[in-house]
């Protein structure tokens, strides 16, 4: 075991499949020269030169399509986008091409394809620049979309992605590529897919993904100052979600508090709501709790961030409104 930067853990994953697998490239803005906007792919252009480290214009929608055929062809795109927020502008190769190829080819294409870069809020961006679509893409057929909150965990999924045959959306946080942890030096791989319990409790569920698992673990030290034990659980991947893991912590706790940074309207922690009210009822002992951003845009201004995000004070409400509910 080392410690290393989230960037650097993507970096290796990229690096080391890329020396395994000469059908594997990454394209993007400032991905080459520049060594990444956020140095993910720093050196990454002396090692594997221009041909498979390909600086684009900016034009997502161009070089997204770019890539999709390539991988229809036999290669395996990895697409930077700077940030999710300008995915959007490629949304059409994303969802009506790269997601639909299997299916529409009645197999005869596949497009192992990886899309990835930084999503959410990352500071005074504002508006258009600190949105969560995880929700959007985990909404469609074909894509898997993976949210890891950790260098360990951001390896082993990207070189699963990478790996994988089906076209997956990789997202990360702008606001954690600087974060450090343990990363194995020898070869490991993360099952997409596949939740992980952080920590064991009893009294209460806190699911979360992403960046927003640090708001969940500070949220579950608070509680444990109160003498409230709760589970933290991981999901990893929001396309699939191993909603097993999740009942059965429910079925021992009786509780669950949400947290995730979207809008409310149609989010995942809604979708998860749903299961865990269908196959988990009778366990429950008060409402499923959300704790999501509030339904506005981001604004610039910083009080006004602090007060629209998901906190550790609403997520520490939210567990205790479940537990002491009149």
């Amino acid at each position: 075991m080392r410690e290393i930067q989230f960037r650097e853990a993507l970096r290796e994953a990229m690096s080391e499949e890329m020396r395994l697998d000469p059908r594997v490239y990454l394209m993007g803005e400032e991905v080459a020269q520049y060594n990444g906007a956020y140095k993910v792919s720093q050196g990454m252009l002396d090692e594997f030169g221009p041909d498979r480290v390909i600086d684009t214009p900016i034009a997502e929608l161009g070089f997204a399509g770019i890539g999709v055929g390539s991988a229809m062809n036999g290669l395996k795109p990895i697409v930077e986008f700077m940030t999710f927020n300008f995915s959007l502008v490629a949304i059409d190769q994303v969802i009506n091409s790269a997601a639909k190829v299997m299916s529409m080819s009645g197999g005869q294409y596949g497009c192992p394809i990886v899309f990835r870069g930084p999503t959410g809020n990352a500071g005074m961006l504002s508006s258009q620049h600190s949105q969560n679509f995880e929700n959007w893409y985990a909404n469609t057929p074909g894509l898997k979309v993976v949210v890891p909150s950790n260098p360990y965990d951001a390896k082993g999924l990207l070189k699963s992605s990478i790996r994988d045959n089906d076209p997956v959306i990789f997202m990360e946080s702008e606001l954690m590529y600087a974060d450090k942890g343990d990363v194995p030096t020898e070869e490991y791989l993360v099952p997409i897919g596949q939740a992980v319990v952080k920590r064991v409790g009893s009294d209460v569920t806190i699911v979360s993904f992403g960046k927003m698992m640090k708001v969940a673990y500070t949220a579950a030290d608070e509680l444990q100052k109160e003498g409230i034990s709760a589970e933290v659980i991981d999901l990893r991947t929001v396309r699939p979600i191993d909603y097993p893991s999740i009942v059965e912590s429910v079925k021992k706790t009786n509780r669950l508090v949400v947290v995730e940074e979207a809008w409310p309207l149609a989010s995942l922690s809604s979708e998860i709501s749903y299961h865990v009210q269908r196959y988990a009822f009778d366990y429950l002992d008060a409402p499923v709790h959300r704790v999501t951003s509030l339904d506005v845009p981001l604004p610039y201004a910083p009080t006004l961030i602090e007060a629209i995000l998901p906190s550790v004070a609403r997520t520490v409400k939210a567990a205790k409104s479940v537990l002491y509910r009149n």
